[in-house]
């Protein structure tokens, strides 16, 4: 079968769940192999999760390039995994490091390259992604007619299935360019405790109509009682109510969870452009006249500061 490589997301010695996703739909093109880069002491036990969901092989590649310098040493690595195994496809996590480093290689390997796919299957002539395009207003088939196709799928594309695979380990050893940024410092991200909002299964979103900083406590309440992600629209964010990293929409993050609930958003096409890929979607807003609810599959007509507490105190009786 055809090698079809994955690279493999970790942070702090855990495989993120996308790369599990992305491991799933490998399956349904080749036999997957998981690329593991600057894990460290934690290589054998990422390699050990990956052959859990599949992987035939795990080419594992470590240095200090991986964590001092940007980009680059990942496109080193992966450009000559995939060289050296001919493989027939490269998939990688949709996100702003991930398509900079899917594009970089596919231009070195002088092959296509398809961003934000939401599935990925096998086609006569190779893999087939569908994407969602005009802020998610259609859904298009698309396939690249040149070189190994490289591949970035959003988050929750898929659900992750454990298929227990050989994983045979190979490591190797990376030719590094050292032509890159350097990182001079790193300053962690103080850790709320929920989810990262790309991979949330759940999200809730404030929006204008939260009125206030204040005002997203409900939407945090409500949050923590499903065990989500909180984002917010871009006029909360532009407002101060709410930091930026967690804006969803076009100029903001792009999320496709199992539940997106959206609370004071009008539904304006930047904010849609984030969310519209969510498998349900419920908006909770007092003007029936909002954009939102035109693509909603659940709609709540009501003040926001009398819906969310109701809805939380129903989760949290169970």
């Amino acid at each position: 079968m055809s090698e079809i490589l994955v690279l493999v997301d970790h942070a702090d010695g855990a495989v993120r769940k996308p790369a599990l996703e992305l491991l799933t739909l490998a399956r349904r093109l080749g036999a997957p192999s998981a690329v593991v880069l600057g894990a460290g002491d934690a290589a054998a036990a990422i390699a050990a999760k990956a052959a859990e969901f599949g992987a035939e092989k795990v080419y594992v590649a470590d240095g200090e390039e991986f964590a001092t310098r940007l980009v680059v040493p990942k496109v080193d690595a992966l450009t000559q995994i995939a060289k050296a195994a001919g493989a027939a496809a490269v998939l990688v996590t949709s996100g702003g490091e991930g398509k900079e480093v899917a594009a970089r290689t596919a231009l070195r390997l002088g092959s296509g390259i398809i961003t934000d796919a939401v599935d990925v299957e096998a086609g006569a002539d190779g893999p087939v992604a569908t994407q969602s395009v005009f802020a998610a207003s259609y859904q298009v088939k698309s396939a690249v007619t040149t070189g190994a196709p490289v591949i970035t799928v959003k988050p929750n594309s898929v659900a992750p299935e454990a298929a227990p695979a050989a994983g045979a380990v190979e490591n190797v050893t990376v030719a590094f360019t050292g032509n890159a940024a350097t990182v001079t410092s790193r300053t962690p991200r103080v850790s709320t405790g929920r989810p990262e909002l790309t991979e949330a299964a759940i999200v809730v979103s404030g929006g204008r109509g939260v009125g206030a900083a204040d005002g997203f406590s409900v939407v945090e309440d409500l949050a923590d009682a499903l065990g989500a992600a909180v984002g917010a629209s871009r006029a909360a964010v532009d407002a101060g109510w709410y930091p930026h990293t967690n804006q969803v929409g076009q100029t903001g993050k792009q999320v496709s969870p199992q539940l997106y609930i959206a609370a004071g958003i009008s539904g304006a096409i930047q904010h849609r452009a984030g969310m519209q890929t969510s498998k349900t979607i419920v908006a909770v807003n007092k003007d029936p006249e909002a954009p939102i609810f035109e693509l909603v599959d659940y709609g709540v007509v009501g003040d926001l500061f009398n819906v969310l507490p109701q809805l939380t105190d129903q989760v949290k009786a169970g």
